[in-house]
């Protein structure tokens, strides 16, 4: 893989459901050679949790990390600088 892409950053809020939610997702490298998706979530202003998906290659990894992004957009999610 090459350089690890820039995270995606993705934020929903909804003040009159109390909701303040982020979703990030990244492309990292393992130390074996594999891609990472990285995906880390919760409430605003939480560490929130995390989840490390492992791929073969880095082309899989980009379309898995497009496909939870299209995901998130159509549930309400925008993106944050």
């Amino acid at each position: 893989m090459e350089q690890p892409t820039s995270p995606l950053h993705l934020q929903r809020r909804d003040p009159s459901r109390n909701m303040a939610r982020f979703y990030c997702l990244s492309l990292e490298s393992s130390l074996f050679g594999d891609a990472v998706l990285v995906r880390e979530w919760g409430r605003i202003g939480t560490l929130g949790r995390r989840r490390l998906d492992l791929y073969a290659d880095a082309v899989q990894a980009q379309e898995a990390l497009r496909r939870l992004a299209a995901c998130k957009f159509l549930r309400g999610y925008c993106s944050v600088g």
